[in-house]
């Protein structure tokens, strides 16, 4: 059953930045919300966190937070590597579920989510949206409904960044196999914002490489650059290249060429440019008011659980882009093109 006007109390699993930067200021802004304890990895961590922002417990392990009979809430903002478990005893518990993305360290561990939350359908679960396409999407995805470039025949998307560019910098968590699981730089989150715009892809080929191996003594496992070739529905053809070692890799951005014209999403800037078969070069859009969106993540999740409503990205939505992910993972181990998904019928 829906809390009405209840107050809305959170335990918090995982205080990272984006739980810092984003999650804790804007739910203790709202009104009727209250966050009752935190739990991090160290229990220093989570006194700075509990101290920093008025949290007044402090939890020595997650399962105390999802055992609380005092929490509705289990907001989960630690690495993949503890999302299912924590998530699947949550509902379990008979708590909502917001997760911070990337869903899950695999996409076995993502189907368990989706049939927890499944057999617990008056628990709401959400996902944590990627910002990437946010403010402009809806618009973006308008201009391919209404075939603004015709009809599509490719597309090919970059996001070449220098995250782990320097070599002698010790490993970040993300690159940590048993902290990250199948999960590779951007993919997980670029994945999902391609299946707003274009769907699941249906085969694809993936190759990836690891140029420093060595940080501090531990082994990377997790490639530093990745580059996939695909087909989506409808035979669109892709071609997509991330990189976490490209100094000045330039803007991470979405072109996608059809038979009318092209049209791209640059990521770093929302801006969408438009360039039909007869301009000389494409040219910026306007977008309309009312097709531009803020982050309001928080206040979304937090209206679905008064109302038990259906927030996106869903758990089901998380399962496809980790299906993305499995694919590029098996087919860098088999060095073969693999099937996603069945090309769906006319």
């Amino acid at each position: 059953m829906g809390t009405g006007k209840q107050v809305i109390r959170i335990g918090f699993v995982g205080a990272g930045a984006i739980a810092r930067q984003r999650h804790l200021p804007a739910l203790q802004a709202m009104d009727g919300v209250q966050i009752v304890a935190v739990c991090n990895r160290h229990r220093e961590s989570a006194a700075a966190v509990a101290a920093g922002y008025g949290i007044p417990e402090v939890a020595g392990h997650w399962e105390d937070i999802v055992s609380r009979p005092d929490v509705d809430v289990v907001w989960i903002g630690t690495a993949p590597h503890l999302h299912a478990a924590v998530s699947i005893a949550a509902l379990q518990a008979g708590k909502h579920v917001f997760c911070q993305a990337r869903m899950a360290m695999n996409l076995s561990e993502a189907k368990s989510m989706l049939a927890a939350a499944e057999a617990h359908p008056a628990q709401v679960t959400m996902l944590c949206p990627p910002p990437m396409a946010l403010k402009h999407g809806l618009y973006f995805e308008k201009l391919l409904r209404e075939h603004a470039i015709g009809r599509i025949y490719h597309f090919r998307l970059r996001a070449l960044t220098a995250q782990w560019a320097d070599a002698s910098a010790p490993a970040h968590w993300r690159q940590k196999r048993e902290l990250s699981g199948n999960n590779i730089l951007s993919v997980g989150i670029y994945g999902e914002v391609l299946g707003r715009f274009l769907g699941s892809p249906v085969s694809l080929i993936a190759h990836g490489r690891i140029f420093n191996e060595n940080r501090h003594g531990y082994t990377v496992r997790i490639p530093d650059y990745v580059h996939v070739l695909g087909q989506w529905p409808g035979s669109v053809a892709g071609t997509l290249e991330w990189s976490g070692v490209a100094w000045h890799g330039g803007s991470e951005e979405l072109e996608i060429f059809g038979s009318e014209g092209k049209l791209v999403y640059n990521f770093g800037n929302d801006e969408i440019l438009l360039g039909r078969s007869g301009d000389a070069r494409p040219n910026p859009v306007e977008v309309p008011r009312e097709f531009t969106r803020t982050w309001t993540v928080e206040r979304d999740f937090i209206q679905a659980v008064r109302d038990l409503g259906h927030p996106e990205p869903s758990f089901r939505t998380g399962v496809r882009y980790m299906e993305f992910v499995e694919a590029i993972q098996r087919s860098m181990a088999d060095q073969a093109w693999v099937p996603v998904m069945e090309e769906p019928r006319l």
